[in-house]
């Protein structure tokens, strides 16, 4: 018979497809009137005249009754069951039912207590109506192995319970740590996707504001390279329209393994293609490269050069328009990789706008390279180097 505890570690969870609990409580109560019943009338063939009919029909009804009450107050009531034994056989089956349950649903100690309260229960019943052909001594030692029987099974039943709970809570919590586990990996993939698509952005809307401003300020140029600027800036617009139709999409619904349109991630034998692409823009670009062996350089610390300078290209073209730019890569196994980009400081004037967070996710992407990035403005000048590791 199933037993409604508060303190059952599995209240309230039922297997799907299993039958209502109070169908296998009824059926519970009704198993222990049957025994309750066969008890009293094995009993009193023993007795011979029938005197204790009424008395253990009374004494079983009553005991019976207190099996409902069980599964709220389990220790009183499996006292009070232990009491009944003492005064009548007809409560021995509902007693060790209560037994049983103080030792599924309680502490050991409080559950020891009852089992011997049950003991001596029946070794008073046995004192004043003992069992034709059973001597005290193997009834004590019958009385003693039946409630340690039930006290060891109910400690069993309690602690296989508790296990199960922790199994399932366990589970729950590693499926649901499964999940948060998920989203934070989609969460941060999509930054990054954001951080690569900031870069790649303001870098072709810095070219574009480039080409403007040229058009802007050389009104007479001939009419071919005025169509030839425009037809720049359009492309351009056309460009940074897709990639960022491209960003949203991916920060909408996916991850990024790549850049949006299938393009592969740029390495540092693209920082070439980028000086070149800002000195056709117009840019005055000084650059000086000096580094021995670059297939070896790994390509995480390969793409954080190019990110680098990238952003210092971009700055310079937002904040320093036509003023040269001066780039320095160092760098060789064991020494580490080593960028620098100096150029005069502008007039407080921005060609484009910005939101002035590119040097501080610049910062922390070459942190999380395992090197270190300064920024700042000296003797008129801007200055931005990046210190990146490079093992042998």
């Amino acid at each position: 018979m199933t037993a409604d505890c508060s303190n059952d570690a599995g209240a309230g969870l039922r297997i799907p497809g299993e039958p209502p609990r109070w169908v296998g409580n009824v059926i519970g109560l009704g198993s222990v009137a049957v025994l309750t019943a066969a008890t009293v009338l094995g009993r009193q063939s023993g007795d011979g005249a029938g005197r204790f009919l009424v008395f253990d029909v009374v004494v079983g009804i009553v005991a019976v009754g207190l099996i409902l009450p069980l599964g709220r107050r389990p220790v009183q009531s499996a006292l009070v069951l232990a009491a009944l034994a003492a005064l009548s056989p007809a409560a021995t089956p509902p007693s060790t039912v209560g037994t049983l349950t103080v030792a599924q649903f309680r502490p050991l100690k409080v559950a020891t207590l009852v089992a011997l309260a049950g003991t001596v229960g029946h070794l008073v019943q046995w004192s004043w109506r003992p069992i034709d052909g059973l001597n005290l001594f193997w009834y004590v030692i019958l009385d003693a192995a039946v409630h340690a029987a039930l006290l060891a099974w109910g400690q069993w039943a309690q602690a296989r319970r508790a296990l199960v709970a922790s199994l399932r809570e366990r589970a729950l919590r590693a499926e649901s740590e499964q999940g948060r586990r998920v989203a934070e990996a989609r969460t941060l993939e999509r930054t990054k996707m954001a951080r690569e698509m900031h870069d790649v952005l303001a870098h072709r809307l810095s070219l574009l504001a480039t080409y403007a401003g040229a058009l802007e300020y050389r009104p007479d140029s001939s009419p071919e390279k005025l169509a030839q600027a425009a037809g720049v800036i359009r492309t351009g617009v056309h460009q940074a329209l897709e990639e960022l139709r491209e960003v949203i999409s991916v920060l909408r619904d996916g991850e990024m393994d790549e850049l949006p349109g299938g393009r592969p991630q740029p390495t540092f034998g693209d920082l070439d293609a980028l000086v070149q692409e800002s000195r056709d823009a117009g840019s005055a670009i000084s650059y000086d490269a000096e580094v021995s062996a670059p297939e070896t350089l790994p390509p995480a610390t390969g793409r954080t050069a190019y990110r680098v300078v990238q952003e210092g290209l971009t700055n310079a073209r937002k904040h320093a328009a036509g003023r040269p730019v001066r780039v320095v890569v160092r760098g060789r196994p064991g020494d580490g990789l080593v960028i620098e980009l100096t150029n005069p400081g502008g007039d407080g004037v921005p060609a484009a706008p910005g939101s002035g967070t590119g040097l501080v996710g610049l910062t922390e992407r070459v942190n999380l390279a395992g090197g270190t990035l300064d920024h700042g403005r000296a003797a008129g000048r801007f200055r931005l180097h990046a210190a990146l590791p490079w093992p042998e």
